[in-house]
């Protein structure tokens, strides 16, 4: 998760260093169980079935639709995130990449913006056959300090707004719970814009609310919480437009609405829901 600043210098880690050490443990032992998982998996030489139950564009209507993506993930062998409704938007994004831009090789690169080293896009990819060559999975983040590599995906200090990387160099970004803490959105989807070849993807997923509840105090990571309501939403989209990024689906009343609320931030005392919006560069 990307801290609101692109002044150069590696923030602090998000939550204290506590949690930053429980982090790292989770972040090895996810890495360790991949690298395993990957080895068993080529000896089996079974082919891994594709995720179905996520859209590339859609809200997460209520607790039922989380369980199904998070059954699924179980049922496709693919570690699941301790924040369980996490696990839908993963698994939509994973799902696009797979249906989008692979063209059956697993060649494709792609960039996690704003990236956590424990969080399951990477992860998930890296199980699929994604990352056999150098550099194509990497993940970027203002809280890295020196890159890392873990089973072959790159993480590295990187500005969601200004990463360095050559112009069309991707083929697709994925940006999970992300923009709601503060980045500028414009730089934001310009930049993604220039970074990926015509055709490629970028896969955003963001806090969600029909009708947001009041966040006026509620500060975390340097920002006030952020939750996108359906017109900001629907400026976001003809924002990402304006850089050449076309929505894949349909954003109407009826996909901007949900039944529940299915998500709970316990740190702020807040309920609301989760939409993945995917953007394919014209």
């Amino acid at each position: 998760m990307s801290e609101p600043t692109s002044s150069g210098q590696v923030a602090a880690p998000p939550g204290g260093r506590l949690l930053a050490v429980a982090k790292r443990g989770a972040e090895h032992l996810l890495w360790g169980r991949v690298a395993v998982q990957r080895r068993l998996e080529s000896r089996a030489k079974g082919e891994r079935a594709l995720p179905t139950s996520v859209t590339p564009t859609g809200v997460l209507t209520d607790a039922a639709t989380w369980r199904r993506a998070t059954d699924e993930a179980k049922r496709l062998r693919l570690p699941l995130h301790r924040d369980l409704p996490k696990n839908w938007d993963a698994l939509g994004a994973v799902g696009a990449v797979l249906e989008l831009v692979d063209d059956g090789t697993r060649s494709a690169r792609v960039m996690d913006a704003g990236s956590a080293r424990y969080s399951p896009v990477l992860p998930w990819l890296r199980l699929y056959g994604f990352g056999a060559a150098a550099g194509s999975l990497i993940g970027i983040n203002l809280e890295f300090g020196d890159q890392v590599t873990r089973d072959g995906v790159v993480f590295r200090y990187g500005d969601v707004t200004d990463t360095g990387l050559p112009s069309g160099h991707l083929d697709a970004i994925t940006c999970m719970s992300v923009i709601e803490h503060g980045v500028p959105l414009e730089g934001f989807l310009a930049e993604s814009a220039r970074l990926l070849r015509p055709g490629g993807i970028l896969c955003v997923s963001t806090d969600y609310d029909q009708d947001p509840p009041d966040t006026t105090g509620k500060v975390i990571y340097g920002s006030q919480v952020r939750i996108f309501s359906p017109q900001e939403i629907r400026d976001l989209v003809e924002t990402a437009d304006r850089h050449g990024l076309e929505l894949v689906g349909t954003l109407d009343d009826a996909t901007l609405s949900h039944t529940e609320r299915p998500v709970h931030w316990s740190r702020v005392d807040l309920d609301y829901t989760f939409i993945l919006l995917t953007f394919r560069k014209r």
